[in-house]
């Protein structure tokens, strides 16, 4: 049941402020302990205390999203998210006086913009927009709300959009609090509409990245298939290419009045601090905000029923799939349990009945199922790929065919129980993420969802039963869904927003507010560092056998990881890694695949079997009074795994399936693009059987690759959970049947990343509005532990964020781009050497915008003093804050043996970080990125590229995609 409690009155750092009295709600049996406050002005506070490190994540949830868009002006509460950074009448501006009559220019020229519709009248009108804002640009100060969440040393400044939401997060030092919420304060008061053109450029990329990706497009024609009438349905967050073209600063102004007003916003936060102390800064900052005394929100009539299926067709490039759709109540009804746990039933990835029955008997590419709430309505999914050969009518009647067992009662009636347990380990788990308890909240505001029904969800999935679960099935999934099939196709739609001839605003990195000024000044009380002492926090032992074992004990809760590692990965042989994905579909001679994957999935245990460059893992997961059983079960199934022709069959063809849809999308082709890049022909991508090999193989051989290699002698074991010491090697002697024999030392061969010793473009095709682009630097240094700190003071300073000078130069000043960076890169193992790198993906008119700009910012690394300070403050408190705990310190200590290191790196570069100046930084760029040779890697459509002005950067190679994939 709620409670009410009072905190008494406290002073805070800055005085003798004394906080009003606040009233909060508690739920009985939370297990975050959630306390929930109400200020005056209606603002919602939510707070979990959680002490593992001394940081604290942070959401500022608005209570709207794409739903409430203007039908005229789509895609704006996404658009004004990004323009939430811009600043505010406090920081982002030397002059607001002057700048604001500029402002006000600027808004009224995009009211006239929007009604011309020829163009070149337009092209005419867009360039008077882009003069003024030239004028104006001299006021503004770009990015200092970067600098100030760089100062007090915040991690992953980001926001999002969706239907109902836009969300503002921050990861902070705990000791950080009233900086930060003094900064928050201040941007969702003062909020000032500025950088618009070119932020609005950097929408268009995000817009036209978008179009390449069919899941988008099959996720909007299911919304309104499922919403015809709903803005969920004919609305997207992105908005539309027609409207992003004819944006409306007077709109996205009326609109922040609207709904960012404090009786719509919630402020979730969780980790380390003291919630009587946070809400009295809170209080502080927020308190004044003035709520508003009619907030609304437009209201639509609820759609028609869908009495029976419908059928619609999307066409795209990327690998053929389909969506089935049921639409049902919002997310805060409770039938959002059920479904819930329907979409376990279906789809865990382990037992479920799409997981049993289609994917372990590789009857479909791909099958799942899940459930999605949202604030007026929700929907219930099914997905699924085809086999070669198979159409997609076939895969939608497997699919539903799932559904009609689930409404039979078709399944284990240990499956709802196995369920419900998983649920409960897997929610358990995720409290350790600050992140997870603050999404939480975020989830239960949006969505309207009392605090007390959301916490008892536990206990009401605990108390369903079989019957009930099969009713409502029967119920509700029948043929009142709607079907998007995603065929292969030219997609004639696709239109892509062009970009505007616009002039690059200036930086102005030499100004700074006073705002700003006073942020960076403040000194809290510091957060000293805790780095991991090899020593002392953990266990180096041997089992009862002789094999090397690391030990950390597990005090919090009844989790555990146990991993086994073996020298050996796909520079020995790529057969590893796909031994242990055909063990998958196998059962043994005493059980079948199903049994096992149902038996894991009762012990609320899983295993995962990964293959790297050098090191091959085994590691088993999930509750502890379970271990021993799951243990001596993984070494059963794989000691004795039955393997059999008709199942490698199979098997293969899934692979060589997999490859093919590889190949049609555009992330994957530049991945492959990237390592052929950097590495040759012989990189980890490459490296894999052939289609002859695999068909010509016998299963067989891959099952004795793992069963010798799961016995070695080589092995490593890594122990995370609550089980003591000298139990768990008894576990382990029992059930690790260790070969008497080492492990045959087999050839080895390096990837070895090529150098650069000439400029170089190598082309691979793919026909898309925008291009994926690396430009990249080898000289065969050598790394030593004494480079760590400055390399990634570089790495923050020059690429690593939205503060450093690449995204500031390619984004903030010329809109070049959705997203820039570059990164100079260490070893992660001995022998290898150090590397650097840009990237972007720009519009294909862009390219040679983008290369020029970079190698400006290469070859005339800017010096600026309080970037640089800015990044050094970053990373310092970024390393006090930090904490490796729990498995972390076990693969710490892996990793830095690795690099013949006896102590945490972290700690020698946060003892040299404060010894490192402006100059060391040049000095190093100069050594290391100035007038150096690249090879540049870009996955385009070359009909669309400038290629004479690319033959000038160096010899061009073209590569097919069969030479890019190696098969």
């Amino acid at each position: 049941m709620k409670t009410k409690m009072m905190i008494t009155s406290l002073l805070i750092a800055f005085g003798a402020f004394t906080a009003q009295a606040q009233k909060y709600e508690t739920v009985k049996g939370d297990p975050m302990q959630t306390r929930i406050y109400t200020l005056n002005n209606g603002l919602k506070v939510y707070l979990s205390v959680n002490k593992e490190k001394p940081r604290i994540q942070t959401y500022i949830a608005v209570r709207t999203g794409s739903r409430n868009d203007p039908a005229e002006t789509t895609g704006l509460a996404h658009y004004l998210e990004h323009l939430m950074f811009k600043g505010t009448t406090h920081f982002g501006t030397s002059n607001l006086k002057a700048e604001a009559p500029l402002l006000d220019s600027i808004q009224n020229r995009y009211e006239v913009y929007r009604t011309i519709t020829d163009p070149a009248k337009r092209k005419a009108w867009y360039h008077k927009i882009d003069s003024l804002s030239q004028v104006a640009a001299k006021y503004n100060i770009p990015n200092e709300y970067d600098k100030m969440m760089a100062a007090i040393g915040s991690e992953g400044s980001n926001a999002y959009t969706s239907n109902d939401i836009t969300c503002y997060v921050e990861n902070i030092p705990s000791n950080e609090i009233d900086n930060w919420a003094k900064v928050q304060a201040d941007r969702f008061q003062n909020m000032v509409i500025r950088g618009f053109h070119t932020e609005l450029e950097a929408v268009y990329e995000e817009y036209n990245m978008g179009l390449t990706q069919d899941s988008r497009k099959m996720y909007e024609k299911l919304m309104a298939g499922l919403f015809p009438n709903h803005p969920y349905g004919t609305q997207t967050t992105i908005g539309l290419g027609s409207h992003l073209k004819n944006p409306s600063i007077v709109n996205i102004k009326n609109y922040f009045k609207r709904y960012y007003v404090p009786n719509n916003v919630a402020i979730c936060m969780a980790g380390d601090f003291d919630p009587d102390q946070v809400i009295a800064i809170i209080n502080k900052y927020f308190g004044t905000w003035k709520k508003s005394e009619n907030l609304s929100r437009p209201e639509y009539a609820a759609p028609a029923a869908i009495t029976a299926h419908k059928d619609y067709t999307v066409l795209g490039k990327e690998a053929e799939s389909l969506y089935i759709g049921w639409r049902f109540p919002a997310q805060r009804a409770l039938s959002s349990d059920t479904l819930d746990i329907i979409g376990s039933l279906l789809y865990n990835g382990r037992a479920g009945l799409l997981d049993l029955d289609l994917t372990q008997k590789m009857k479909t590419q791909e099958a799942f199922a899940g459930f999605e709430g949202m604030n007026d309505y929700s929907m219930f999914l099914l997905g699924g790929a085809p086999l070669k050969g198979q159409s997609l009518e076939n895969v939608k009647a497997l699919l539903l065919a799932e559904i009609e067992k689930l409404k039979k009662g078709e399944f284990s009636d240990d499956l709802l129980p196995s369920v419900v347990a998983n649920y409960k380990r897997d929610y358990y788990n995720q409290l350790e993420s600050n992140a997870f308890r603050a999404n939480q909240f975020v989830d239960a505001f949006i969505n309207g969802e009392d605090w007390k029904t959301k916490t008892e969800k536990l206990d009401r999935i605990s108390k369903m039963t079989k019957d009930e679960i099969v009713a409502f099935a029967n119920k509700y999934l029948n043929d009142n869904y709607v079907c998007v099939f995603k065929r292969l196709g030219e997609d004639t739609t696709i239109v892509k927003v062009e970009k505007p001839a616009i002039t690059p605003i200036p930086t102005n990195n030499d100004k700074h507010s006073a705002f700003l000024q006073e942020i960076v000044n403040s000194k809290p009380q510091a957060i000293q560092p805790v780095f991991v002492d090899f020593n002392k926090d953990l266990v180096k032992s041997k089992t009862n056998k002789g094999l090397n074992l690391l030990y950390k004990q597990n005090t919090s809760d009844d989790l555990f990881t146990l991993q086994f590692r073996y020298p050996v990965g796909s520079e020995t042989s790529p057969l590893y890694g796909y031994a242990g994905s055909y063990l998958d579909y196998l059962g043994t001679n005493k059980m079948t695949n199903e049994q096992i994957k149902q038996l894991f999935y009762k012990l609320a245990c899983d295993y995962s079997i990964t293959s790297g460059n050098d090191e091959t893992t085994i590691t088993l997961t999930g509750l502890n009074e379970n271990m021993p059983q799951a243990l001596a079960l993984l070494e059963k199934l794989i000691n004795h795994a039955k393997a059999d022709q008709e199942t490698y069959n199979n098997y293969v063809a899934t692979v060589l399936k997999g490859r093919e849809d590889y190949k049609k999308d555009q992330r994957m082709n530049f991945t492959f693009l990237f390592n052929y890049g950097i590495y040759g022909k012989y990189n980890h991508s490459r490296n894999v059987p052939t289609e002859s090999e695999l068909k010509s193989m016998k299963p067989e051989q891959l099952i004795n690759m793992l069963k010798t290699l799961s016995n070695s002698r080589d092995a490593q074991i890594l122990y995370y959970g609550p089980t003591e010491l000298k139990a768990l090697k008894k576990v382990i002697a029992k059930n690790y049947v260790m070969s008497k024999q080492p492990m045959l030392k087999l050839p080895t061969r390096k990837y070895e990343a090529q150098t650069t010793p000439q400029n170089e473009v190598i082309i691979a095709p793919f026909d898309a509005k925008n291009i994926y682009m690396v430009q990249y630097h080898n000289e065969n240094k050598t790394w030593t532990p004494e480079r760590e700190a400055i390399i990634d003071l570089f790495n923050e300073y020059f690429g690593g964020g939205m503060n450093a000078i690449v995204f500031q130069e390619l984004r903030e000043a010329r809109g070049l781009a959705y997203s820039a960076g570059a990164r100079y890169t260490r070893p992660s193992r001995p022998g290898d050497k150090e590397s650097f790198y840009t990237q972007i993906i720009t519009q294909n008119d862009k390219m040679m915008d983008c290369i020029k700009e970079f190698n400006t910012l290469l070859n005339n690394t800017p010096e600026r003093e309080a970037g640089f300070n800015l990044a050094k403050q970053s990373l310092l408190k970024s390393l006090a804050s930090g904490r490796t705990n729990k498995f972390a310190v076990l693969s710490a200590y892996v990793r830095a043996q690795k690099l013949g290191l006896n102590e945490d790196l972290n700690k020698k570069e946060y003892e040299m970080l404060p010894k490192l100046e402006l100059k060391d930084v040049i000095n190093f760029a100069k050594d290391n990125i100035q007038n150096k040779t690249y090879k540049y890697l870009i996955l385009g459509n070359e009909k669309e590229l400038d290629m004479k002005a690319l033959e000038k950067i160096g010899t061009i190679k073209r590569v097919s995609t069969e030479e890019v994939f190696g098969y």
